[in-house]
């Protein structure tokens, strides 16, 4: 086990048993109680985290690691009960899940799809995890997915953003509380149009795996539907540290907009190499140049520290929100560790909660009574105002946030400001667009 950097940990607190007086939903036969993939048997049950603890992308793992730690927390009864306190449904008291503790074991995806599958597989086959969540990579994502299905599991998907994880690649098994490049792009456009102008000329540069590909879809998209040309379109490794070679070019391109399709460390680099090169000190075709980030994190602009000033663009969440879940998850995740929650632990802490949550209104571990629970659920307090769990493609959808980096930060966490809230219905699309097929439930054994 220790090949694979599993841990198991134990349960935080012990509480009084829930869960005796639940009335079966009428989709839930009294069978369905047994034949399903690692059906709980004892007192306590068994989820899998499953986070890059290393490569690319280790600092949103970590930040989701601690939002699990707390979610695990609270659902046994430790804490403030953190967005228990705000959540619209009343099922879930703090008394574990069905009267079960919630215990874990965690893997390190290493932002590999291959490690990804070998570490949640063992979770599922070794441990019992009869639900796995985590990743921070749209790669390990779909590959993780793809093997919960088979496996007769949940997926409930952490930071993912690539349309494909809900699109060509969805599951009956998987589901997704994280927005996607489509929304990004929707949300985008019409703020850089207004600040950029509609007369601008794209130079792209994006990681080379399906995160990247429909990100520079959707922006390229959203940005020439408004009047941008896209002079060029450079894939880069998703193990690229310099990106020196890359930007170079961008200079005789005649572009005056780089767009960086790039997450994590990727983008701290390549945003810094670019600023390095005087990119946003040029003037190109009369205009000053502009660099965009389509998709933000709070770890990110800290890790980029002043070169983020001013540059757009969209994230999930953001600890400033003043919404009720918003400011509960932050007083919870902050009492406990010191500082604001990043959108990855946002979402990833919000998952564990819904699956929690669609358990006990299911009154089964049983994962097609689960999916049932989640699909078309509509819910409201845990953060984005209210939020549906679409049936068609089990993809949320909720309001998406356009941010830029702040000009006069006042702390190293007050990095990013809010300049839109886009509502809903502008990010919204028909399920079909992105082809695949949802399939149905896989109960597993």
């Amino acid at each position: 086990m220790s090949k694979l950097n599993l841990t198991r940990r134990g349960v935080i607190q012990t509480g009084a048993v829930a869960g005796a007086g639940l009335a079966l939903p009428t989709y839930l036969s009294a069978a369905g109680h047994e034949g399903f993939t690692n059906a709980p048997t004892g007192s306590t049950v068994t989820f899998g985290f499953n986070v890059p603890q290393t490569g690319a992308y280790a600092d949103e793992g970590a930040d989701e690691l601690r939002a699990y730690e707390l979610a695990v927390e609270h659902l046994n009864g430790g804490g403030d009960g953190g967005l228990m306190n705000t959540f619209s449904s009343k099922a879930l008291e703090g008394t574990g899940i069905l009267g079960k503790k919630v215990e874990y074991v965690t893997g390190d995806t290493q932002t590999k799809s291959d490690a990804a599958r070998a570490s949640a597989k063992s979770m599922i086959e070794k441990d019992g995890a009869v639900m796995i969540t985590g990743g921070s990579s749209s790669g390990v994502a779909v590959a993780v997915q793809a093997l919960c299905q088979e496996a007769g599991v949940i997926f409930m998907a952490g930071l993912t953003h690539s349309n494909d994880t809900t699109g060509k690649d969805k599951k009956a098994n998987g589901f997704r509380h994280f927005f996607n490049s489509y929304m990004s792009g929707a949300a985008l456009a019409p703020i850089l149009g207004k600040n950029y102008g509609t007369d601008r000329k794209a130079y792209h540069l994006t990681a080379d795996y399906n995160w990247g590909y429909t990100t520079e879809e959707a922006v390229r998209t959203s940005t020439e539907a408004m009047g941008w040309e896209t002079v060029a379109a450079v894939k880069t490794p998703l193990t690229q540290t310099d990106f020196s070679s890359y930007i170079a070019p961008v200079l005789q391109s005649g572009a005056d907009v780089l767009v960086l399709n790039h997450y994590g460390g990727n983008m701290v680099n390549s945003l810094t190499n670019a600023v390095q090169f005087g990119l946003r000190e040029k003037q190109v075709n009369g205009k000053n140049f502009e660099i965009v980030v389509p998709l933000y994190s709070r770890l990110m602009a800290k890790g980029a520290g002043a070169n983020v000033k001013g540059i757009f663009g969209s994230t999930n969440w953001h600890w400033s929100l003043q919404d009720e879940g918003s400011k509960q998850f932050v007083k919870s995740f902050g009492e406990k560790y010191g500082f604001p929650p990043s959108q990855a632990a946002h979402t990833c802490y919000v998952q564990a909660m819904l699956y929690a949550d669609a358990v006990q209104r299911a009154g089964s571990f049983n994962p097609c009574a689960v999916a049932e629970a989640l699909e078309d659920f509509e819910f409201d307090g845990m953060g984005n105002g209210k939020t549906l769990y679409r049936a068609e493609d089990h993809q949320c959808f909720k309001d998406v946030l356009v941010v830029k980096g702040k000009e006069n930060p006042t702390s190293e966490f007050d990095l990013l400001e809010i300049v839109e809230v886009t509502p809903v219905g502008q990010v919204t699309y028909d399920a079909s667009i992105f082809g695949g097929e949802l399939g149905t439930c896989n109960p597993g054994a």
